[in-house]
């Protein structure tokens, strides 16, 4: 699996392209800045990117920005975006276009290397990774706006595990429930949250940008 890593640190940088070699993911390229992410994403097509939020020359957005016109470009690029802190806006920013393919993820989970490994492969897979720190606040900031009002406790956790990118079993087995149980709560999921039948993974996706974007 080919990555293309952008990170400004070179300490950060170098330890990511240690980590992920380690588990056989080959580095096309890792670079530090904006520009430099734009050139390696348009030349090598990577199966997924790993980008820091913030990069040179701007240090703002420059690293997100340079992976969404990467995916406007490509469209489905994975991105897994990493960020220092929680930015409810990046997140939304990030979700708000294609909803397969997109990580983000706290700078500190990359400790916990199994967990960030396993992220990796899924954005690169299509799926989605949402930082459970990320979750949270998002989950708590629809809360006071009422967008999950009819949902139960354990519905809201079982959605905010799903927002994480996790499978039903995967669900289950943190919640030491049976498959059956978590099918019927994401089942009452959709349901309230207005979502018709259609495929599984793009409800669940839809199920998270619902409050997004309220």
């Amino acid at each position: 699996m080919r990555v293309v890593l952008a990170e400004d640190l070179f300490l950060l940088r170098d330890g990511l392209v240690r980590l992920l070699e380690a588990y056989d993911f080959e580095i096309a390229a890792a670079v530090e800045s904006g520009p430099e992410l734009s050139r390696a994403l348009a030349e090598l097509k990577p199966d997924v990117a790993v980008v820091d939020v913030r990069l040179p020359p701007s240090f703002t957005d420059e690293g997100l920005q340079c992976a969404l016109a990467a995916r406007r470009e490509t469209p489905g690029l994975p991105v897994l975006v990493l960020s220092q802190h929680v930015e409810q806006l990046y997140a939304t920013e990030l979700l708000a276009g294609s909803s397969r393919g997109v990580g983000y993820l706290l700078k500190d989970r990359v400790a916990e290397v199994r967990e960030f490994v396993d992220a990796v492969v899924r954005v690169a897979r299509g799926g989605t990774a949402l930082d459970p720190e990320v979750v949270a606040q998002l989950l708590g900031r629809s809360r006071k706006q009422d967008v999950l009002a009819n949902l139960t406790p354990r519905e809201r956790e079982v959605l905010g595990l799903m927002a994480e990118g996790r499978t039903n079993s995967a669900i289950a087995r943190q919640l030491v429930v049976s498959d059956g149980a978590v099918e019927k709560h994401v089942s009452n999921i959709f349901l309230k949250l207005g979502l018709s039948p259609s495929d599984g993974d793009h409800r669940r996706v839809l199920a998270v940008l619902t409050y997004l974007r309220s």
